[in-house]
């Protein structure tokens, strides 16, 4: 163990920066990076305020942060696809190769996965860190490190695309224009749609939203979404609903959005149960899939950015210093409706 300087969550509503004793020594199949950029995922904020999510509990301290680029400083024995000065992204979930689920592919619901800043394992917002070479991947040469700190919740919406199903010139509607919402809204457009519908109750995450080519932000407190959509549809329906806003409400008439046939892709997570309309459901024989997330997607999120085909600059909203962490996180904690990500610059 070596003591490093890390932004640590002592315990619900206090945050720390200091001194705190991390795993550094590079063994066989590992590399050694110096962290650059992180983002603020919800998660963190989720814990920092709550000190819990379902049944992770924040029991100890522990360093947040899970979105990361760096540059590889030191590699471990057996590591041939990385070297010492590569620019990289972590993907931040480390399962049992050998579990059940990983051998299906299926790595990211292995029960025994590993996740930075997922109680008890340690984040990322600290110097330096070791990670599986295997989960480490190099940043091509016109992908900024702020880029590659969003290829984490990217690869969330490239995650819902895929489970989607989606065939060139489809219709989705994202539900919920937060960070999240809105990087499944660009991958939906990269996988193929030829539109995607962004509802939302703050005008000015619609806003940005609205950026994009292929975007069409409806604001649901001046509009009754269902009657917008069959409007835009010619009273067909989407095919593709991603719920991301994790809203019990959404459930209430989501059934009435999608089209005969037509699918909804759960991507946010109500706190609590929610009632579904099974009898809705049915009569349109709709398809339900879910998203945790991601496996397989970071490869496909790193070329889609390198390719200029979709571009992640415009929801940086803020950078802060290190020595600001304790700000960025109040401020993620405001929930500003302008704000979709903020990012905590360690190194440089």
């Amino acid at each position: 163990m070596t003591k490093a300087r890390a932004l640590v969550l002592e315990r619900q509503h206090e945050l720390a920066l200091r001194d705190i004793d991390l795993p550094l020594d590079v063994g066989p199949g590992m590399v050694r990076i110096a962290i650059h950029t992180v983002g603020v995922c919800g998660s963190d904020v989720h814990y920092y305020t709550h000190g819990r999510i379902g049944p992770f509990v924040v029991n100890a301290p522990m360093v947040l942060g899970h979105e990361a680029a760096g540059t590889v400083t030191a590699v471990g024995e057996g590591v041939t696809h990385l070297s010492v000065g590569d620019r990289v992204c972590m993907e931040p979930g480390i399962p049992d190769p050998n579990s059940r689920a990983s051998r299906l592919g299926m790595y990211n619901v292995d029960p025994a996965v590993q996740f930075w800043a997922t109680p008890p394992v340690h984040g990322v917002l600290t110097a330096e860190v070791v990670h599986p070479a295997n989960y480490t991947f190099k940043l091509p040469d016109n992908v900024s490190f702020a880029e590659g700190a969003m290829v984490e919740p990217f690869a969330v919406g490239m995650q819902a695309a895929a489970k989607a199903k989606i065939v060139p010139g489809d219709t989705a509607l994202v539900l919920g224009a937060g960070p999240i919402g809105t990087m499944v809204a660009l991958a939906a457009l990269a996988g193929g749609c030829a539109r995607v519908i962004v509802a939302d109750l703050a005008q000015p995450k619609l806003d940005i939203s609205a950026q994009y080519q292929g975007v069409i932000p409806v604001n649901i407190r001046e509009k009754n979404l269902v009657e917008e959509v069959g409007h835009l549809t010619d009273g067909w329906g989407v095919d593709v609903v991603f719920e991301c806003s994790g809203s019990p409400q959404a459930w209430k008439t989501i059934m009435d959005l999608p089209r005969p046939g037509g699918a909804i892709v759960v991507v946010g997570l109500p706190v609590e149960p929610t009632t579904i309309d099974i009898a809705g459901l049915s009569v349109k024989e709709l398809r339900i899939e879910s998203v945790f997330r991601y496996a397989h997607q970071y490869d496909r999120a790193i070329a889609l950015i390198a390719s200029g085909k979709v571009d992640l600059k415009p929801l940086i909203s803020e950078t802060f210093a290190f020595e600001d962490s304790k700000a960025a996180f109040d401020r993620a904690v405001e929930a500003r409706p302008s704000d979709v990500k903020l990012q905590i610059r360690v190194a440089g």
